[in-house]
Parts: C-alpha cells; sequence; structure tokens
C-alpha cells in the first residue's frame, strides 16, 4: 500500500558493531519531483535481539523532533558472522603472543 498506511515487507541483512546499543530505522516519503522527507524514526535497542538470536514482530513508536508519527512493526533476526578460515590461511592477520 501507499498513503498514510503504507505497507513493507522487505528483508535487509546489514552489519552491526559488537557494541551497538539499538538499531535506528529512518522511513522516508519518497518524492518523485523533491528531495524525500524524513517521516521519523523507530530505535530498537539490539541487546535482547544480540542475545535469543530473533525478536518476533513487534510494534515501534515512530517519532521526529519527539513528536510520534506512527507506528511500525518490525521483527529481527540476528546471525553471527562466520570466520572466514580459508581467509586466514591464505594471509589473514592473527595476533601472536
Amino acid at each position: 500500500g501507499a498513503g498514510s498506511e503504507p505497507e513493507w515487507n522487505e528483508t535487509f541483512f546489514f552489519a552491526v558493531s559488537g557494541d551497538a546499543p539499538e538499531l535506528r530505522v529512518k522511513i522516508m516519503d519518497s518524492d518523485a519531483l523533491s528531495a524525500d522527507d524524513l517521516v521519523g524514526e523507530a530505535c530498537i535497542p539490539l541487546e535482547a535481539v544480540l542475545q535469543e538470536g530473533s525478536l518476533p514482530p513487534a510494534v515501534h513508536r515512530v517519532v521526529k523532533d519527539e513528536e510520534y508519527r506512527g507506528e511500525i512493526k518490525i521483527a529481527l533476526t540476528f546471525t553471527p558472522a562466520e570466520e572466514n578460515e580459508e581467509e586466514e590461511s591464505y594471509g589473514g592477520w592473527n595476533q601472536s603472543t
């Protein structure tokens, strides 16, 4: 859908720093003839998903300039990065003690 009740069914993959406290999702209004406008953003604490491995779909508040702008439902899955053993054996850096 579009307009005042947009609906997305998207999957995104991205790297997360080990010390990142939250995921900040910015929601933009796409404009064809001018710059896109920020609708608002949702901040999702990452501690639980990093410990549990996933979070079921949950509703998060979308705010802009401390003003409530709506809600977004987001589910998260954390997949730890696999160490690339082949890269290490072909010149990857290893710390020596």
